[in-house]
């Protein structure tokens, strides 16, 4: 192993659900500035436009997707369009996640309970399956990313939902690390807050008050502080790592 060339993504593709802003667009450029390709795929496809050419500009090539992480029909097309467009995936993010906030647990409609657990659980499962049979069938060591969250291991009362199908992102991590072994490895990243442009609906104030006492770190993460974490999950830095779970939170007390 060449530990100067450690991070070397050259010559693969990445497909990064809800990679058109926040982590999920560090993460894009990340992994272009190592070299590889990028399918960034998200519900709003002039996003996605617009983050592909930030990849293109760094020298690679990138391919803009609309995608519903929530719809089975759409893994589908989203895996379909991403082998046609570059032969072969190597490595998959599922980031895509939404947490709407609601008045009171009574108060969550089936239709929001649905939606919630589609985009957070039901979509990172058909497109790894998908995907990750497409990289045992091609005989190629792949890479399957998961985004979880603090929330699956310490939910507040307004993340009842978000955190249990959070959890079921977790599960699937070790579930799918077991499937596809030995040339897939399944791992999970799982964050803490992190001052993408979710954090704008914030009482900051408040939030900067009890980081203080609240995590290790005493702050909120940068947007760019999760690249470490996906870059070491995508190349050969972590060829012997997987079905793992990996913090990326501050240190909560």
């Amino acid at each position: 192993m060449n530990t100067r060339n450690l991070f070397d993504l050259t010559g693969k593709t990445a497909i990064i659900t809800g990679g058109s802003r926040g982590l999920g667009q560090q993460m894009a450029l990340a992994f272009a500035d190592h070299g590889a390709n990028v399918v960034i795929a998200s519900r709003k496809l002039e996003n996605c436009e617009e983050v592909a050419g930030q990849v293109r500009s760094r020298g690679v090539r990138a391919l803009a997707v609309a995608y519903h992480a929530a719809s089975w029909d759409d893994a589908g097309r989203l895996a379909a369009e991403s082998i046609a467009e570059f032969g072969n995936i190597d490595i998959l993010v599922n980031n895509a996640g939404m947490s709407p906030l609601y008045p009171s647990l009574t108060a969550v409609t089936e239709d929001l309970y649905d939606k919630v657990m589609g985009v957070n659980l039901k979509g990172p499962f058909r497109l790894s399956a998908l995907i990750g049979t497409h990289m045992v069938e091609s005989g190629r060591r792949g890479s399957i990313i998961n985004v979880s969250s603090i929330a699956s291991r310490r939910p507040s009362g307004n993340e009842v939902i978000y955190g249990a199908a959070k959890s079921g992102i977790n599960t699937l991590t070790v579930g799918l690390a077991n499937a596809f072994g030995p040339n897939v490895r399944v791992n999970c990243i799982v964050p803490g807050p992190f001052l993408t442009d979710i954090s704008k609906a914030w009482d900051m104030e408040m939030f900067t008050k009890r980081a203080q006492t609240a995590y290790a770190l005493q702050r909120g993460g940068e947007p760019e502080e999760i690249i470490g974490a996906a870059l070491y999950f995508a190349s050969d830095a972590s060829s012997y790592t997987t079905g793992a779970l990996l913090n990326i939170d501050g240190g909560p007390r």
